[in-house]
């Protein structure tokens, strides 16, 4: 039995790595999952890799390049959710701030430097025109950490996903005054070179469980309900969220790659290409 520490946002997308380990399927292969939930998000788990403390990550496209690309040892080796994340931009409910517009100069909530929700304030800024070297960022750690800031005027909005962050919204905790989809796959799989290098077919077995459960979640009779279970979600903010929501079992090819590198030079988020090899390992 090989042990095999996975690390992932404890979000609504990850419930399949739920359901898989709870099947046994991954233990009959040979295989001890290990489930790690981190609510940090992108910016932990980069340092997860980096310090060997996970072999693997599901994790925020974009974050992951940019690691990757400043030294992290790790590579991309499949597409987990194909279709954007969309990030909602959220304030204290009682802020002055009423429209996108208003936050240019606004102080920025962020997990953690590298975090997806600073990656994405450099593209929401230059969605709107904004320069991105004057953006002040504050970081909170958690979501709770962004009630915190925003509620006590110590950071001005927060960007994070829109469903997640919905019943802060319907608690009248946070105003949700716009959206930022990502132009890419919301999230990838990386792996550590070390793993990839030392157990290769742990990694292959693991990626066909998973795209198992994947394939077939959305056609899951009781997904709603179990989503709402878990999350403590409203049913139709989930259907809603599922139906936007696609899985991939596409392993990162060097077209998408290249696209979405030119796109976060565009955006600021990185300021040289990686190659291929460097970042992507087909199995």
């Amino acid at each position: 039995m090989t042990d095999l520490r996975i690390a992932g946002v404890p979000e609504h997308f990850n419930l399949p790595w739920k359901l898989l380990i709870q099947s046994g399927n991954l233990q009959q292969n040979g295989i001890n999952p290990q489930w790690t939930n981190i609510p940090e998000g992108t910016g932990k788990m980069c340092q997860m890799l980096r310090n060997g403390e996970t072999d693997v990550a599901v994790i925020l496209t974009e974050g992951i390049i940019k690691d990757i690309i400043e030294g992290n040892p790790s590579k991309i080796v499949q597409i987990y959710v194909e279709s954007p994340l969309l990030w909602g931009i959220h304030v204290a409910h009682d802020s002055k701030f009423e429209n996108v517009s208003d936050l240019k100069n606004a102080r920025v909530a962020i997990s953690r430097p590298g975090s997806g929700s600073q990656l994405m304030a450099y593209v929401n800024a230059k969605n709107n025109g904004w320069p991105i070297d004057k953006l002040e960022f504050v970081s909170i750690n958690t979501i709770d950490g962004a009630v915190s800031a925003l509620t006590n005027n110590e950071a001005d909005y927060f960007m994070w996903e829109r469903f997640m962050t919905k019943p802060l919204v319907d608690k009248g905790i946070f105003r949700r005054i716009g959206e930022c989809p990502t132009p890419w796959p919301s999230f990838v799989i990386a792996v550590t070179d070390a793993f990839l290098e030392s157990h290769p077919d742990i990694i292959q077995k693991m990626l066909q469980e998973i795209n198992a459960v994947t394939s077939s979640f959305k056609e899951m009779p009781d997904v709603i309900d179990m989503l709402a279970t878990e999350f403590n979600q409203k049913k139709e903010d989930l259907a809603e969220w599922l139906s936007l929501t696609n899985w991939s079992e596409n392993p990162l090819n060097e077209e998408l790659l290249n696209k979405v590198q030119i796109q976060l030079l565009d955006y600021g988020v990185i300021h040289k290409r990686g190659t291929f090899a460097d970042m992507a390992r087909a199995l």
